[in-house]
C-alpha cells in the first residue's frame, strides 16, 4: 500500500503530497458534472496484524460536455493518512461519461512508511476529482468512504463445570483481543460490552442471557443458573473501529 506520512518526510514527492492533504470538508463542484456511482468493493476491511486485503473502488462521472479526467484516486483514513492506489485504469463508456477503477492494497504490517497506526482505523473517504470538457468538475472528499476495522477475536467460550446440575451454577468465561497496529499484536480489549448467548439443545436460535463488561485484559467471566441443556458462546457487536466477532460455543449437558 503506498502510504505516505510525515514520518517518511524524505521519501519524495508522495510525501508531499500525503503532507498537504486538507482537513475533511465537503464535496465540491461547479456545473452539471457528477459522479453517478461510487462503489467499493468491501463495505468493511477487517485487518489483522500481518496479512494484508485488497481494496477495489470504481467511479463513474458524468458531464454533458464528457469527462476530460479524473484526478486524485486517494483513500483519506481519519489520521489523515494517504493510501495511494496500486493501480488504476479509466475508460470511457459513452461521449459523456468516465469510469475509473483503483486497486489498493492495505497492508497492517507493511514497510515502516506504510504501516498502518491503530489511529488510522475508522472511515476512509476517497478523495477524487472529475474534470469537465467545459470546465465544470466535482470534487469528492467526505461522502463516499468505506470502514477499515481492526480485527477482533474471542477465544473459544469455556462453561463448567461439565456435565452441570439442573439448576446448579454454571461459569462462563471467555477473552477478547484486537489487533494492535501499533504492535503488530493482539491485545486484550477492556471495558466492552460482550453479550453471553445460549441456544437450547434440539433448538437452532440463540438468544441473549446477558450482558457483560471484559476487564482490562480484555477476559470474560460469569455465572448463570443452568436450567436447561444447550450451548453457550459469546458475541461482541464491534465498535466504528473494531470489527465484531462471535466465539466458538460450548455445549453444556445436564445430569
Amino acid at each position: 500500500m503506498h502510504i505516505r506520512t510525515a514520518a517518511a518526510a524524505t521519501a519524495g514527492t508522495l510525501v508531499v503530497l500525503a503532507l498537504s492533504a486538507p482537513a475533511a470538508q465537503a464535496d465540491t463542484h461547479k456545473g452539471d458534472t457528477a459522479f453517478t456511482s461510487v462503489t467499493f468493493s468491501k463495505s468493511t476491511v477487517h485487518l489483522g496484524v500481518s496479512a494484508a486485503q485488497g481494496l477495489t473502488v470504481t467511479a463513474t462521472a458524468k458531464d454533458n460536455s464528457g469527462i476530460k479526467g479524473i484526478y486524485g484516486g486517494k483513500l483519506v483514513s481519519p489520521d489523515r493518512r494517504i493510501a495511494f492506489a496500486e493501480s488504476a485504469s479509466c475508460t470511457t463508456p459513452s461521449s459523456t461519461t468516465m469510469k475509473c477503477v483503483w486497486k489498493y492494497v492495505l497492508d497492517p504490517n507493511g514497510a515502516d512508511y506504510e504501516n498502518l497506526k491503530n489511529a488510522d482505523a475508522g472511515s476512509w473517504h476517497l478523495d477524487a476529482e472529475a474534470a469537465a470538457k467545459d470546465g465544470d468538475f466535482y470534487g469528492l472528499d467526505t461522502s463516499k468512504s468505506v470502514k477499515v476495522k481492526r480485527h477482533a477475536r474471542l477465544t473459544a467460550t469455556q462453561a463448567g463445570p461439565e456435565p452441570v446440575a439442573k439448576g446448579h451454577s454454571l461459569t462462563v468465561t471467555g477473552t477478547l483481543t484486537r489487533a494492535d497496529w501499533n504492535t503488530d499484536a493482539y491485545a486484550g480489549f477492556g471495558a466492552q460490552h460482550v453479550a453471553l448467548q445460549f441456544k437450547k439443545a434440539g433448538t437452532s436460535t440463540y438468544s441473549t442471557v446477558r450482558t457483560v463488561t471484559t476487564d482490562g485484559s480484555g477476559k470474560l467471566r460469569t455465572t448463570v443458573t443452568a436450567n436447561s441443556a444447550g450451548t453457550w458462546r459469546w458475541k461482541f457487536a464491534g465498535t466504528g473501529t473494531t470489527g465484531a466477532v462471535t466465539a466458538t460455543g460450548d455445549g453444556v449437558a445436564l445430569k
